[in-house]
């Protein structure tokens, strides 16, 4: 077995604290990763304060791993020793299913494997996660870092990245088309900065005008202030495609009739109780609402490769492992511009 050292939820209701844990030993086709940075993302803390459900104690978070390769198992054939590396959201699948052999890994019909509050393949071993020096992941599941990418800035591509690339590349987000973000956060910003740099007319759609600044200075071509409720008629029938990264409860009748005709809004973001829905903004102008989950491996490998080429990186606020906790509060408060990060050379 593998020593680690990494930090634990131990209960919905307490802080995280140091925890030490075995993790196994590498098979033949496995990669032993150091993890260097791993961000945090809102699900991290809406799974361990068990908001969502299902949290099984205890449980070392982390989806947003950045690394470097230690070693490799005698059959890998992708990946050697001191390759930059990443891991998301999840670690293995059932490779049997149409949407595995699809390489749609993240609808594996009977569930993927999750990084963390998850079993690994044998089903029974705890999957534990990125808030640790080290992780031991099969070939197929890592991801190749571009050495022009810093690992630190690498990390949160591996979630907040994929989670609008995804999106914006299904629904053919590019020139002619106008794009709104809604919110501006770990997941926004990454958002406004990909839909520009795939071509597209990019709106952020705020609560407030704190970000205006920061959303021109990403790429953004105009933003909306939806405090004054009037923005709502005034930018109607305005989108192609509006992407809603927010986890709070909002009138989806306002955002919906911000769409054009055969326009979607595709939400991200996951609130804690289900949102209310009217058909008939809808129904009326042959709208569509959907949904997306993070993307495949093969997506995330082409997302890493983007944002390589395009010089895309998250706004970061690097961290220690020790403020973890502090960066939980802030992150719940919107206090962050845009990222944590955690520097795991320092756990």
């Amino acid at each position: 077995m593998i020593k680690a050292q990494g930090i634990a939820a131990f209960n919905a209701k307490e802080a995280l604290k140091p925890y030490s844990f075995e993790r196994r030993e590498a098979k033949e086709h496995d990669v032993i990763i150091d993890i260097r940075f791993c961000g945090i993302c809102h699900s991290d803390i809406h799974t361990v304060r068990n908001e969502w459900g299902e949290a099984n104690f205890p449980i070392v978070p982390g989806h947003e791993i950045a690394g470097v390769v230690r070693a490799i198992g005698s059959k890998v054939t992708k990946y050697k020793v001191g390759d930059h590396v990443g891991v998301g959201c999840f670690v293995d699948s059932c490779r049997e299913c149409a949407h595995c052999k699809a390489e749609l890994e993240q609808y594996c019909d009977v569930g993927f494997n999750a990084t963390y509050n998850s079993k690994e393949k044998d089903g029974v071993t705890p999957t534990q996660g990125g808030y640790s020096d080290v992780i031991v992941v099969d070939e197929n599941y890592v991801l190749q870092i571009p050495k022009s990418l810093p690992l630190d800035k690498a990390a949160p591509l591996l979630c907040a990245g994929i989670t609008l690339y995804s999106p914006l590349r299904h629904w053919k987000a590019g020139p002619g088309k106008k794009v709104g973000i809604v919110g501006m956060g770990g997941l926004g910003h990454m958002g406004v900065k990909i839909a520009s740099a795939l071509g597209a007319d990019v709106t952020v759609i705020s609560h407030s005008d704190k970000k205006r600044d920061d959303a021109m200075k990403f790429g953004a071509h105009n933003f909306i202030s939806t405090k004054n409720p009037e923005v709502f008629e005034q930018n109607a029938a305005k989108f192609d495609l509006i992407i809603n990264t927010v986890s709070a409860e909002i009138n989806m009748d306002d955002y919906f009739n911000l769409l054009k005709t055969d326009g979607t809004l595709v939400v991200v973001g996951l609130p804690e109780r289900p949102l209310e829905i009217n058909p008939f903004p809808l129904v009326m102008k042959r709208r569509s609402y959907a949904g997306s989950l993070i993307g495949s491996i093969k997506e995330t490998q082409e997302m890493l490769d983007f944002c390589a080429k395009h010089e895309i990186t998250p706004e970061i606020e690097l961290i220690s492992p020790s403020q973890v906790n502090e960066a939980y509060e802030r992150v719940v408060k919107s206090d962050v511009r845009y990222r944590f990060v955690m520097d795991m050379a320092k756990i």
